[in-house]
């Protein structure tokens, strides 16, 4: 494939201008995320692109399945997690509120319309009729701040609707089984919920905005900038490979989410796929931080724009 041989050679060159001092890390740990439908992270695995990339080096990439951002930032405090490929800056937020230092490397996608609160009972035509229910889904993520901003807009309390914390899996067959009465999904979990007889009862888009970025343990972009800075130069061609290759990309994503090529390229067209961070996403941040501390999920707020990596940036 012409891309991996392309994106070989742009890594070559930016290790090269400087690889007297650069300074490699022996293994480079990093989360694997999928989900929402992440197509910049399933083509990079897929292809292998970051074990290609990494190779000259010696450097050996660990690849690790953790689907829950406040679990991802909690193995980064760990320090068994360098990298996470994708997320959501409500978990990165609360890392930070929390004094785990995690900070943004580059951005990934805007895919608010992929995020969803669904439903199965009938009974169930509005927010309001949430109240005394219970609602399956991750807690400490974009998802969980979906469903308090659904219910603040409708002039309801976070007690008026039963969270129970759940991971997507999990609260997805949760709702088709009735075993709860609504569940916080996204992307291919939406698409199968609706396959099962649920329907979604809303989207993130106007009540969220939600910002999915590849971050890193500060320790990891201190230590090795140079590995950082490989992984994040691999994810950016990689977005301009999919663009330009649209078709097999798609395919690379539905065979890895287990869905037809349509419903793959539905979730791929309401991601809205981007690299380098701009002020509207600054000011997207201090939004939600505001709202997770209003909401009581974030006790000590932080300076958003800290918590940039100077290349993410435009």
């Amino acid at each position: 494939m012409n891309f991996i041989k392309a994106v070989a050679i742009a890594i070559s060159a930016v290790i090269a201008c400087g690889a007297a001092e650069a300074k490699m890390p022996k293994e480079v740990n990093i989360v694997y995320v999928k989900a929402p439908f992440n197509l910049q992270n399933m083509v990079i695995k897929d292809q292998k692109l970051l074990e290609k990339a990494f190779a000259k080096d010696g450097v050996k990439v660990n690849w690790k399945t953790i689907t829950s951002g406040a679990q991802q930032s909690q193995a980064m405090a760990a320090g068994s997690v360098d990298v996470s490929a994708v997320m959501n800056t409500a978990s990165l937020l609360l890392a930070n509120g929390a004094g785990n230092p995690v900070q943004i490397a580059t951005g990934v996608a805007h895919p608010s319309e992929n995020f969803a609160i669904v439903v199965k009972s009938g009974s169930i035509k509005s927010i309001k009729d949430l109240k005394g229910k219970r609602v399956a889904g991750p807690r400490g993520t974009v998802l969980q701040q979906l469903l308090l901003a659904a219910l603040a807009k409708n002039g309801m309390k976070a007690t008026d609707a039963q969270f129970i914390s759940m991971g997507i899996p999990e609260s997805l067959a949760a709702v088709t089984s009735g075993r709860v009465d609504a569940a916080l999904l996204a992307a291919s979990a939406v698409v199968k919920a609706e396959e099962s007889g649920c329907r979604v009862l809303t989207t993130a888009k106007g009540l969220v905005d939600v910002n999915l970025v590849m971050t890193a343990r500060k320790g990891f972009a201190d230590e090795s900038p140079e590995a950082l800075a490989t992984i994040v130069k691999v994810n950016r061609e990689s977005l301009k490979w999919i663009k330009s290759h649209w078709k097999e990309a798609i395919a690379i994503g539905a065979k890895e989410q287990g869905i037809s090529v349509s419903q793959a390229e539905t979730l791929a067209r309401r991601s809205h796929y981007y690299d380098v961070l701009t002020q509207t996403d600054i000011k997207g941040l201090e939004a939600d931080q505001k709202f997770l501390v209003e909401s009581g999920l974030m006790a000590h707020p932080v300076n958003v724009k800290s918590l940039i990596l100077p290349g993410a940036m435009k």
